[in-house]
């Protein structure tokens, strides 16, 4: 059994085909890591929600979770709410680490990928 976990963190949309490429996403993390529990979770609207997932990670022995916060930019839920869910997680199960990282947009390589995206778009 993994002893740690990844959580792509997600806003959620009330339409289910918005998740795919968040779905996509946790699927080729896990291929790269496959000795790390991969997991997608999501502010509101989709299943399973932040807290919810952390609960079921730390009840299945899991002791070290990074959260990785998948939103280009740092607005009020990266900046307020995050740093809220993840303080009383803490509180709550104080046996298990849990880190967040960085916003995805706010990483270089990440705005760098997007960059050659776009300029690939031209043709």
């Amino acid at each position: 059994m993994a002893k740690r976990a990844l959580i792509l963190f997600a806003h959620g949309a009330r339409a289910a085909s918005w998740a795919a490429p968040f779905e996509r996403l946790r699927d080729l993390t896990q291929a790269r890591m496959p000795d790390v529990c991969v997991s997608l979770a999501f502010l509101e609207f989709m299943t399973p929600q932040l807290p919810d997932l952390v609960t079921e990670l730390v009840r299945s022995g899991i002791a070290q979770i990074t959260v990785v916060p998948v939103f280009l930019g740092q607005g009020g839920h990266v900046l307020r709410d995050l740093p809220v869910m993840v303080d009383q997680l803490r509180t709550a199960y104080p046996q298990a680490t849990i880190s967040v990282a960085e916003a995805a947009g706010e990483n270089a390589a990440v705005l760098n990928a997007i960059c050659d995206y776009c300029v690939g778009a031209l043709g």
